[in-house]
């Protein structure tokens, strides 16, 4: 009987145990979880300050997934280290686990600057787990003044989150853009208005300098005073455990299309890992929940002696501010065609005869066909890209394209 172990307790290791199911129904799986919560869905965070989620509907899987799927979890312990000779997980209680199989999936953490005076902030928060989330929303009150640092996806949703609980909100960033990670100067200048519009205010081009207790002093020269500090300035893949082992890492874990490391035995998946991204053509972080779920699919299936690869991931975002969507793909290389109506911009990048990357803002409907021509490098010569160009419709493709894509819908 195969012994699995998974370090993490989040999408990817869902995944991870439903493509060992899938082969194996009788392995043993013990699951190490840093976090006391069943599995959720993290981009929900910001929609439970608002109001608009609880911690039940949060819920990526039901209560009963874990012992349906006949698995041990450890809440709240910590792998501290890997012996890939041993193949064993010490936790940081003392206990040692043995694996057959082991799959990290640890996740990402706050990367926080080291601000001249940060531990003079009382009231400071992250912004990236449940426990963050409930941390933030006990501090919240109506007048508070609160400044984020940090203008990504990570900030922006928190700032959206808060708005109608506080008194003002402040998002400051070194980067002279809103969302600079996925958007060009000229998306992003409507983005802003938008969340402008909807009493959000901004300092870019600015960071803090040092911290004085409640007070911010920027590079500027500016002073920003203010009751609550959120830190959204990015992430940090933990791959630490794999590199301490003696794994190759990068920015993230080293893995193949099968999720594999160069540790034998061990696979990963999810934020820490640096899988192959096909709209680069090269390997990257791709820390988005679909993409996590996938890659743990894929390094169940192996583990349980099965067969899959995962090559055709492509960085993607979905967001939504204020009842503006926004939806971004692949790479921004290439020719760029655009169609600018009211409230709406569609960006298509060109490259080598084929769709390298799109930016959505306004109108995002049936955007994943764009995205499959992305993953499968369809030549646009094959499709009506003059109609692909307007809108992402099943009519681009040939009928008899649309019959395999799609079976008897043409």
């Amino acid at each position: 009987m195969k012994r699995y172990v998974m370090i993490g307790g989040g999408v990817a290791a869902v995944g991870c145990i439903e493509g060992i199911r899938s082969l194996d129904r009788e392995g043993e799986i013990t699951v190490i979880s840093e976090e006391d919560h069943p599995v959720y869905s993290r981009p929900l965070i910001s929609y439970l300050l608002e109001g608009k989620t609880d911690t039940e509907r949060m819920k990526y899987r039901p209560d009963g997934f874990y012992k349906e799927n006949g698995c041990r979890v450890f809440y709240g312990r910590r792998a501290v280290s890997v012996d890939a000779v041993s193949h064993s997980v010490a936790l940081d209680d003392g206990a040692k686990t043995a694996y057959d199989k082991l799959c990290v999936a640890a996740g990402s953490r706050p990367f926080v600057p080291p601000f001249e005076g940060l531990d003079t902030v009382k009231y400071k928060f992250s912004f990236m787990t449940l426990d963050d989330a409930l941390a933030l929303d006990a501090a919240l009150f109506e007048s508070a003044r609160v400044l984020i640092v940090g203008a990504g996806l990570i900030g922006l949703k928190c700032a959206e989150g808060i708005r109608d609980r506080v008194g003002s909100i402040t998002v400051c960033d070194l980067a002279d853009r809103v969302l600079s990670s996925i958007l060009d100067a000229d998306c992003a200048a409507v983005v802003q208005k938008h969340l402008e519009q909807n009493g959000i205010a901004f300092m870019l081009g600015d960071t803090v300098q040092r911290f004085e207790g409640s007070r911010a002093c920027m590079k500027s020269g500016v002073a920003v005073d203010f009751d609550l500090l959120v830190l959204a300035v990015g992430v940090w893949a933990n791959s630490e455990l794999v590199k301490n082992a003696g794994g190759e890492v990068n920015r993230g874990i080293l893995v193949d299309k099968k999720m594999m490391t160069t540790l034998d035995g061990v696979y990963a998946a999810g934020d820490c890992a640096e899988g192959y991204d096909a709209a680069l053509g090269a390997r990257r972080v791709l820390a988005i929940l679909p993409n996590a779920y996938m890659q743990g699919n894929t390094a169940g299936v192996n583990m349980a002696g099965g067969e899959q690869e995962f090559g055709n991931a492509v960085p993607m975002n979905s967001i939504g501010f204020f009842g503006l969507h926004i939806m971004t793909a692949g790479v921004y290389d290439g020719e760029m065609f655009e169609d600018a109506e009211t409230g709406s911009i569609r960006r298509l990048f060109v490259k080598d005869g084929r769709l390298a990357g799109f930016i959505l803002i306004g109108g995002t409907d049936r955007a994943g066909i764009y995205t499959s021509l992305i993953r499968e490098k369809t030549p646009l010569d094959t499709v009506d890209f003059d109609l692909t160009k307007k809108v992402a419709s099943n009519l681009i493709f040939s009928q008899e394209i649309r019959r395999k894509k799609f079976g008897g819908v043409v």
